[in-house]
């Protein structure tokens, strides 16, 4: 399994020789609402679209998730997984093949890969949107997605699951709270999970942002506070702090399993 960071929240994910491209911002700048005052995320390095991708696997459709400006430079043939409000974006820009996931679906891929929605972050007053649970099924390994720390308890029944992106710094918001839920979510879901590794997400590493959200957005943790957690806790997991660009090869083994 071969995992490159694209930045922000998209990730290119290699598992059993297939090419999934997950949440991807890889072009032009991201608002919400077209609202450049109230917020705005620029890339320093813009990222060239990868080749030959698979499948396209879409988590929300806000546009940090479901990015227009990207979708729109990918073929429309592409197959796309994604949670409803997702499949709504790609659907407007004339996606072919669309596969809309509710919680506790699955979508099997060239009967590979087996795709398998969670329930993921609160977006709004009722919508809770997807996490991923991704299964190569002549290994076995298993691989979770959940971009803003939002961990559901049904988890526990798809334990151990050998790698988790998911963020692991809060970023919190004066008189709100957290908005992305990072230490103490990802140290939940280790213990539920027992991961082999885990590999921070949603943090940005080149993109500028502007506006008045960001001027009060605080980041609170760091992976060598939990590093540290994860040991006093006695988890052995391995963290790994992807630099945007890099393809990096995981070095997983099979888990001996009690007779």
């Amino acid at each position: 399994m071969y995992l490159t960071w694209l930045d922000n929240n998209s990730w290119l994910i290699e598992i059993a020789g297939k090419s999934i491209l997950l949440d991807p911002w890889l072009v032009g700048s991201l608002t919400f609402g077209n609202v450049d005052w109230f917020f705005k995320g620029s890339l320093s390095q813009q990222r060239p679209i990868p080749e030959n991708i698979d499948l396209i696997l879409l988590s929300q459709g806000l546009p940090d998730h479901a990015h227009p400006p990207t979708l729109e430079q990918l073929d429309r043939k592409i197959p796309v997984v994604a949670s409803p409000s997702a499949a709504k974006v790609v659907q407007g820009l004339g996606y072919s093949f669309v596969t809309v996931l509710t919680h506790g679906e699955a979508f099997t891929l060239n009967h590979q890969v087996e795709i398998k929605a969670v329930p993921g972050s609160v977006v709004g007053p009722n919508a809770v949107e997807n996490g991923y649970l991704l299964k190569e099924l002549e290994s076995g390994f298993t691989l979770y997605y959940e971009p803003h720390g939002t961990h559901s308890s049904q988890l526990k029944q798809a334990a151990p699951v050998d790698v988790i992106i998911t963020p692991i710094v809060d970023l919190t918001l004066p008189l709100v709270g957290p908005i992305i839920k990072g230490t103490n979510g990802a140290l939940e879901v280790a213990k539920w999970l027992q991961p082999q590794v885990m590999l921070p997400t949603a943090a940005g590493k080149n993109v500028i942002f502007e506006g008045l959200i960001p001027k009060f957005l605080q980041a609170v943790g760091s992976v060598a506070e939990f590093r540290s957690l994860l040991a006093k806790n006695n988890l052995t997991t391995q963290v790994i702090e992807a630099l945007p660009g890099d393809r990096i090869q995981l070095q997983l083994h099979k888990r001996t399993v009690a007779i």
